[in-house]
């Protein structure tokens, strides 16, 4: 069995597709975001950066003591590891896995977060910075386009570096991005999200927060985007 500490985010998003992928056991234990659950001590000794997503793996391959495991493109590097799916054996295979997640959790999630904070979030516009993380998630959709050209997914077979990249496409219904320019990326995305383990995972925003999707209210803005180095 393996506890995920979860909230309907794109980052959450990446770990129940493949465990809805891989048809492993687990149990969510919501993590409110926007009511600073990722602040409670027991969570922090999982997820120390107080960031969710984040797993305990009650039954991990050495046989040994519960596995904690933070930030999310380790989650998919570890359960792929543990279920040998989604992650090629073949080294230069699985290289190009890892380079193409590495590229989502360097790039294209940061990035089209802050084109989300600034474009959606932000108390007033600030157009240098939108302007510029516009342009920086386009940019990254173009990388992205040029690479599915002749593919059907990023690297070969369906993989963590899919599931990585498919939650941060197009994320912000009050900021949506045209896509019309990127036709490879609309059938990758398209694919993706007609696999019926997708759907499933993505029906489990409803169920933790009946409120997915609602504007955020200032106090959990503050909750999010108001933390410095120490919290009282």
């Amino acid at each position: 069995m393996i506890d995920l500490h979860y909230w309907p985010t794109p980052n959450g998003h990446k770990v129940t597709l493949l465990l809805e992928e891989a048809g492993l056991d687990y149990r969510i234990h919501p993590v409110d975001i926007g009511q600073g659950d990722q602040f409670a001590p027991a969570f922090l000794a999982i997820s120390p950066n107080n960031k969710m997503p984040a797993i305990v793996d009650h039954a991990p391959s050495d046989g040994g003591a519960p596995q904690a495991v933070f930030e999310s493109g380790a989650i998919l590097l570890y359960l792929a590891e543990k279920t040998g799916r989604f992650l090629p054996a073949d080294p230069r295979a699985r290289i190009e896995v890892l380079e193409w997640l590495f590229w989502q959790m360097a790039g294209l999630g940061p990035m089209t977060g802050q084109y989300g904070h600034f474009s959606v979030y932000a108390p007033e516009p600030v157009p240098y910075a939108i302007d510029r993380y516009t342009k920086e998630a386009l940019r990254l959709l173009g990388v992205l386009e040029r690479r599915l050209a002749g593919r059907a997914f990023i690297a070969g077979d369906y993989s963590i570096a899919d599931m990585a990249a498919y939650p941060w496409i197009n994320v912000y219904d009050r900021a949506p991005l045209d896509l019309a320019p990127f036709p490879e990326v609309r059938r990758w995305q398209a694919a993706i999200a007609a696999r019926p383990a997708t759907q499933r995972a993505y029906a489990l925003s409803k169920q933790v927060n009946p409120a997915a999707g609602a504007p955020m209210s200032d106090a959990e803005k503050a909750v999010l985007f108001g933390q410095g180095a120490k919290r009282d």
